[in-house]
């Protein structure tokens, strides 16, 4: 007799501190790669319009290994639990990777180990999604991915500020043309300890619910467990849209950067034909549960989804071309190995510093707000605010003015952290949290791959050697995300309140 449902205790402040602390580390990491990743590539020979596609592996591991790790945590369990053990390995290879990047001398060496960290930060972060709902009541969600939230913002903070510190401790910010410098290098080595330190932490102070108490707390869910799988659609059609995108990209001579594009359509129609074939063969593995999950993405997903999409557009767009682009029209140098560069490119971490450190605020600021104008509300005017931050990138010339869109964007990421998992909480199977978690995870990296081979294109294509017009793009899909926002219907929102 399985009884009733049983709710999940309630977590202390320091249980729900201890469950997400290890992002904090996580972030850091982050936080050094997004900040520095085009400096450490245009210092070993990169031009503006091959950052992106430079940092191609990184998108491209994480449409593997999100779903696929996700789809392993939701069914492993062991002596370490189910979800700690994915931390900790993903957490000692990213350090090894920060160790490794900033001593790459090659282009080919820096794009390797971008590949490794950000695979390895991918194994670690996917499961602490599903983690905040494996461990805290429904009632605590919204506090559980705040908290949360507030490490990710803290952490990159540390991470995109570390080498104007190592700078202002005397460390020299400027090396020889080819060699990275010396502040990068120990901010690196710092981020190396930080993000073991951190997961080690949250492993250490957690204890996870066994299978049969997390089959207690999620009753309704119990029999939803082995579900058939069915067989996805469209599979020739992706497989046809990838084949027409390399057939253009040949005979029209276009950039060769959009093969990767095609390729990756195609490889997704592929893997949707094997398993739809596999499934009415009978078979049952990885791959078929994870397309026949995707074919049953709840409505309440898909439409989130497409806010996903194009909110990681912007980020993304900001992440590689900010450096160029405040080095260029503030410092008024591209060359990486004069000092007014690497000061525009260290002003860069300040500036990552300010939106992350508002959004660790925020974080605590937004879910007050969403309970008075509602989570959907909420975010299409965080959304707003952060177009309207990506334009002013456009005129402004000041050093010091530009800390102002950083306070805008900082609320936006902070919202584009929080508000869409608040809204799915209710919507997702406890059972399946951490595959679905993976496969919301597709329109975080389908952005990133998207700016990696579209927009050095773009920029070469449009605007050779005025990058700032990606700012332009930014604050274009931002406001698309705002109005795609119209479409997800809000459950913080009584029916009647809402009308």
């Amino acid at each position: 007799m399985s009884g009733l449902p049983v709710e999940k205790p309630r977590q202390t402040w320091r249980g729900l501190w201890n469950i997400s602390f290890g992002f904090f580390g996580i972030q850091i990491a982050f936080g050094l790669q997004n900040a520095n990743l085009s400096r450490i590539f245009q210092t070993l020979g990169s031009d503006v319009g091959s950052l992106a596609l430079l940092a191609i592996a990184a998108p491209v591991t994480g449409l593997v290994v999100q779903p696929l790790i996700g789809h392993f945590s939701d069914r492993t369990w062991g002596r370490f639990g189910r979800r700690r053990p994915y931390f900790l390995a993903g957490a000692l290879l990213a350090a090894l990777a920060l160790l490794g990047m900033p001593n790459a001398t090659t282009l080919l060496a820096a794009a390797l180990l971008l590949w490794m960290l950000d695979a390895s930060i991918n194994v670690s972060m996917e499961p602490f999604r599903a983690f905040v709902g494996d461990m805290v009541a429904p009632s605590q969600r919204t506090a559980g991915y705040a908290f949360q939230t507030g490490f990710i913002g803290a952490g990159a903070v540390i991470g995109s500020l570390a080498p104007f510190a190592m700078a202002r401790l005397g460390i020299s910010n400027v090396a020889p043309a080819g060699e990275i410098p010396q502040s990068v290098r120990y901010a690196f080595y710092l981020g190396a300890a930080l993000i073991f330190a951190a997961v080690l932490w949250t492993v250490l102070t957690t204890r996870e619910y066994s299978p049969e108490q997390m089959r207690s707390f999620d009753d309704a869910d119990a029999g939803r467990e082995h579900e058939t799988p069915i067989a996805p659609r469209g599979g020739w059609w992706w497989l046809l849209a990838g084949s027409a995108v390399v057939a253009c990209v040949w005979w029209f001579t276009f950039e060769r950067d959009l093969y990767v594009l095609g390729g990756a359509l195609a490889a997704f129609g592929v893997l949707g034909l094997i398993a739809a074939a596999m499934v009415r063969g009978g078979g049952d593995n990885a791959l078929v549960q994870i397309m026949s999950d995707l074919s049953r993405m709840p409505d309440q997903m898909k439409r989130l989804a497409l806010v996903q999409f194009f909110s990681w557009l912007a980020l993304f767009v900001m992440w590689i071309y900010t450096t160029p682009v405040v080095a260029q029209y503030v410092f008024h140098s591209t060359d990486t190995a004069a000092k007014a560069y690497n000061d525009g490119a260290d002003w860069v971490g300040v500036l990552f510093s300010v939106y992350n450190g508002v959004a660790a605020l925020a974080a605590f600021v937004l879910p007050v707000l969403a309970r008075r104008i509602g989570a959907q509300k909420t975010h299409m005017l965080c959304l707003v605010i952060g177009a309207v931050s990506f334009a002013s990138l456009l005129v402004i010339r000041d050093q010091q003015l530009l800390l102002l869109p950083m306070i805008g964007v900082g609320f936006t990421w902070a919202s584009i952290l929080t508000m869409p998992y608040v809204i799915l909480a209710g919507v997702l199977p406890q059972h399946k949290l951490g595959i679905y978690m993976g496969i919301f995870n597709f329109f975080i990296v389908v952005p990133q791959l998207l700016v990696a081979t579209v927009m050095g294109a773009i920029i070469r294509t449009f605007f050779p050697g005025e990058p700032v017009w990606t700012m332009a793009c930014g604050a274009v899909v931002l406001v698309l995300a705002a109005l795609a926002m119209l479409r997800v219907k809000d459950p913080t929102v009584a029916p009647n309140a809402a009308a």
